[in-house]
C-alpha cells in the first residue's frame, strides 16, 4: 500500500512535471550517462556502427553514451525488449536493424510491437546487401541460378540467423528465381562468413561492412547488389534490377529509437545531435570504410519509412512462406 504522504508526493511531482515547459525538458537533457542498447554481440557490424554513433554524438550532447550489448533471441528480440521496457526518459536508447524492427513482427509472436512501443529518432545508415558466393561457385548470377536449378537443395545458403534481412533475401531469391537452397542459420555474421570462406556454405547475402575486403581479395565473389543503382565500391557488379530481378531491391538500415513515451523535445534534440554527428568528416570516413552511408531524416520521416518497411516484409514473409523458430 502507498502511504498518504507518498501518494501526495507522487501527485505533486506529476503536476510539477506537467507544468514544466516542453523546451526546458530538452534544455536540461542529458544530465547523465546515456546507455545505447545494441541487441547483437560485440564486434559485429551493428556494434561497430553503434560505437561510431556513440563516439560522435557524445561530444554534441555533452554526456557519455555507453554501448550495452544485449544479444539473444530471434533477430535481436532480447535486446529490443530491454529497450522497450526501459523508462522513457531519453537515457536508454536502442540501435537496431531492419530484421529486428520490421521483419521479426511478421515471424514471431512478440510481446511488444516496434511500431507502437518504440519511437523512431534517426536513420543512422543504409546500405545494399550483396549476394556473395564462395569462389568454387559459378561466376555470374545467371550461371549460379542455372547451377542451383540443376542441383536442388545441394547448395547451402548461410544467414546471420532466422528473421534477419539476409535470410529473407535468400528466401525471396529462391522464390523469384525458382531454385531450392538449404538454409543454414548462424548466430551472427562472423561465424557464417568463416564457413562461407571455407566453403562449408556456398552463398549468402551480406552487408558490405563484412564482405568488401573479402571480395577485394578474391576470397569471395559478388553476384549482385540489392540497391536500385550500382554500388559505388563495386561498380562492376550489376544490380538485381539490371539482371532481371526487380523485386530483389532492398536496403539494410540501422536506426536509433527510444521507448514510446519519451518526450518529443528529447526526441528532436537527439535527432539533431545524431544527424550532426554522423555528418562530420570523421564519421563519414568511418562509415565509408565499412561501405555504408548515413542518411539524415526527421523522426517523422523515419516513422513513415519504418511502417512501409514493416508492410513490405510482412508481404515477403507471407509470400515466401517463411517460418520463425
Amino acid at each position: 500500500m502507498i502511504s498518504r504522504r507518498s501518494a501526495t508526493t507522487i501527485v505533486l511531482a506529476s503536476v510539477a512535471f506537467l507544468a514544466t515547459p516542453p523546451d526546458s525538458i530538452a534544455q536540461d537533457y542529458p544530465s547523465r550517462i546515456i546507455r545505447l542498447i545494441v541487441p547483437f554481440p560485440p564486434g559485429g557490424p551493428t556494434d561497430v556502427i553503434a560505437r561510431i554513433v556513440a563516439n560522435g554524438t557524445s561530444p554534441v550532447l555533452g554526456q557519455p553514451i555507453v554501448v550495452e550489448n544485449r544479444p539473444g533471441g530471434a533477430a535481436g528480440t532480447v535486446g529490443t525488449r530491454v529497450a522497450v521496457s526501459a523508462e522513457p526518459d531519453g537515457y536508454t536508447l536502442l540501435l537496431s536493424i531492419v530484421g529486428s524492427l520490421a521483419i521479426a513482427p511478421a515471424l514471431y509472436k512478440l510481446d511488444y510491437n516496434p511500431l507502437r512501443d518504440l519511437t523512431p529518432i534517426a536513420i543512422v545508415e543504409q546500405s545494399p546487401e550483396i549476394l556473395t558466393v564462395n569462389p568454387a561457385m559459378p561466376s555470374s548470377l545467371a550461371e549460379f541460378i542455372a547451377y542451383a536449378r540443376s542441383n536442388p537443395g545441394k547448395i547451402n545458403l548461410a544467414s546471420p540467423g532466422i528473421g534477419t534481412l539476409p535470410h529473407l533475401l535468400g528466401e525471396f531469391l529462391q522464390l523469384v528465381s525458382d531454385i531450392k537452397l538449404t538454409h543454414v542459420p548462424y548466430r551472427g555474421a562472423a561465424p557464417a562468413i568463416t564457413d562461407l570462406l571455407a566453403g562449408q556454405v556456398q552463398v549468402m547475402f551480406n552487408n558490405p561492412s563484412v564482405v568488401l575486403a573479402h571480395i577485394a581479395s578474391g576470397k569471395l565473389r559478388a553476384l549482385g547488389v540489392t540497391s536500385d543503382t550500382r554500388f559505388a565500391p563495386l561498380p562492376d557488379v550489376a544490380t538485381f534490377i539490371e539482371q532481371g530481378y526487380p523485386r530483389l531491391s532492398a536496403t539494410e538500415w540501422l536506426g536509433l529509437l527510444a521507448p514510446t513515451g519519451t518526450p518529443e523535445p528529447i526526441i528532436r534534440k537527439l535527432n539533431t545531435a545524431v544527424n550532426q554527428a554522423m555528418q562530420t568528416p570523421e564519421a563519414r570516413r568511418s562509415l565509408q570504410k565499412l561501405g555504408v552511408e548515413t542518411k539524415a531524416v526527421t523522426p517523422q520521416e523515419f516513422k513513415t519509412f519504418m511502417a512501409a518497411e514493416t508492410r513490405k516484409w510482412e508481404q515477403v514473409v507471407a509470400e515466401a512462406g517463411v517460418k520463425g523458430e
